[in-house]
């Protein structure tokens, strides 16, 4: 292979700083990027599935757009012709959303997302929509219309979800920005088991034009770094979602120097869902350590949630998706995936008074989680507690009569609004991604992602992915 090959297939693996850097200096173009991002996803699609939209003529037209923006001083800032994904919920003007299921006729939005316009008014070239399962309501890669999207570590391995493919994408090297969408984990699960940095961000600090209770969407990618970048454009008010509050303006550019003296909860016992594995939780420790030891105050976090709250929020969740299922078509229901219908079959069973209980374990939820962390700057948990289950499960418990067991440590923040993000702290004996989630308190997003950025330079090498060995 010649040295430009070589140089030219390296491109995927740069940072979103690194191909400003590189643009602004004349030492490349976005269109020698694009090319090669387009070589990479086509190399890997057909093991990951990671891709809804993928467009290639398109890619080359927006690089070019951006490349001729450069090149007469007209760039639109530093992630101009930089490459970036959306999730496929995520609107773009004349491109459909089935939302991981098979039904006939999905969604044509005649306008973009907030968070697509933001993304094109930075001159980002947008490589396509990627996939997630059926109404987002599966922590996996599994989908009635796509089939199985599969980790870029080992597609074996689940890509976690709902934002699978935008997982795989990252840690893949589609390009160093991708958006997500959470609502009890749905970005940082698939973080944690694919050894991403992500962050869900506080309520309403990135507009959706679609808001709903604890939903939110997030940047994804290999490192804090990238994802501080994205959050600058995504982070803007937009009219068009009437639930943003109004935030200060945040600096996510500055790092921080040292943690020293910062407070610090350790929370490792959620008194809901599954036990912690071992390997996990060995891991999650090792992270607090390492903030004691840099001079941060840490003290544990006992339990602020219990299993009755997690069930009734899962039992509200199930009805909420029962409420659109039995207004489809026979036809159409039998495009569903059997395991979604199962799950939320069983929220049929609910009369109203039911119902308003368990809506009432968000508020439950919400309360607990913000009276339990007022004291501390950062919370360290696991993401989840266990890492990457086989690709071909929905779930990592198969039983889909069961309750979530797997959120338990996610979910109280999107109920809370605050501000939790994922950094990978350590592998399993057999090489799966273990992520540490840190949280903060709402508002404080860039903070967070400076005590993330800490810890991502400061985490031993073992801990660090080899980002190059997924080549």
């Amino acid at each position: 292979m010649s040295q430009l090959s070589k140089r030219t297939t390296a491109l995927h693996q740069l940072s979103a700083r690194e191909l400003g850097q590189r643009y602004a200096a004349k030492e490349l173009s976005p269109v020698d990027v694009a090319e090669a991002v387009i070589t990479r996803i086509q190399e890997r699609e057909p093991v990951l599935n990671a891709m809804y939209q993928f467009d290639p003529e398109d890619i080359r037209r927006q690089a070019r757009m951006s490349e001729k923006r450069w090149a007469t001083g007209q760039q639109r800032g530093a992630l101009d012709g930089v490459p970036a994904t959306v999730k496929e919920n995520v609107a773009r003007a004349g491109i459909p959303m089935p939302s991981g299921t098979a039904l006939a006729n999905p969604k044509v939005p005649s306008a973009n997302a907030p968070i697509t316009d933001r993304i094109l008014e930075a001159g980002s070239v947008i490589l396509g929509s990627t996939t997630m399962p059926d109404w987002g309501m599966l922590s996996s890669g599994v989908s009635s219309l796509h089939g199985i999207s599969r980790s870029a570590w080992n597609p074996a391995w689940t890509t976690g979800g709902s934002s699978a493919g935008a997982g795989s994408a990252a840690a893949a090297g589609y390009g160093p920005l991708h958006v997500g969408t959470d609502i009890g984990g749905s970005i940082r699960l698939p973080g944690g088991w694919q050894g991403l940095a992500t962050l869900k961000p506080s309520a309403g600090l990135i507009p959706l034009d679609a808001p709903y209770i604890g939903r939110a969407a997030g940047p994804m990618g290999r490192t804090v770094d990238d994802i501080a970048a994205f959050m600058s454009i995504l982070g803007r008010p937009d009219i068009r979602d009437y639930s943003a509050r109004p935030y200060a303006p945040m600096d996510f550019e500055n790092p921080r120097g040292n943690v020293r003296g910062l407070k610090v909860g350790l929370h490792t016992v959620a008194n809901a869902g599954a036990e912690v594995d071992p390997e996990v939780l060995a891991a999650v420790q090792a992270v607090a350590e390492t903030f004691a030891e840099a001079g941060a105050n840490v003290q544990r976090l006992d339990p602020f949630i219990d299993q009755g709250m997690l069930d009734r929020l899962d039992k509200f969740w199930r009805t909420r998706s029962w409420a659109d299922y039995r207004e489809l078509s026979e036809a159409d229901q039998a495009k569903v995936l059997d395991y979604i219908v199962r799950w939320c079959a069983g929220g049929a069973g609910f009369d109203g008074a039911d119902t308003i209980r368990n809506f009432g374990a968000i508020d439950q939820m919400q309360r607990a989680t913000i009276a339990a962390t007022a004291g501390f700057d950062l919370v360290i948990s696991p993401v989840s507690p266990m890492a990457a289950f086989p690709a071909e499960q929905p779930m990592p418990v198969v039983d889909p009569d069961a309750t979530m067991s797997h959120i338990a440590f996610t979910v109280p923040y999107n109920m809370s609004g605050q501000p939790a993000a994922t950094v990978n702290c350590g592998f399993t004996a057999n090489g799966r991604p273990i992520g540490v989630q840190l949280s903060g308190r709402v508002g404080a997003d860039a903070d967070l992602l400076r005590a993330a950025r800490w810890y991502e330079a400061h985490r031993p090498a073992q801990a660090t992915p080899n980002w190059l060995a997924l080549d």
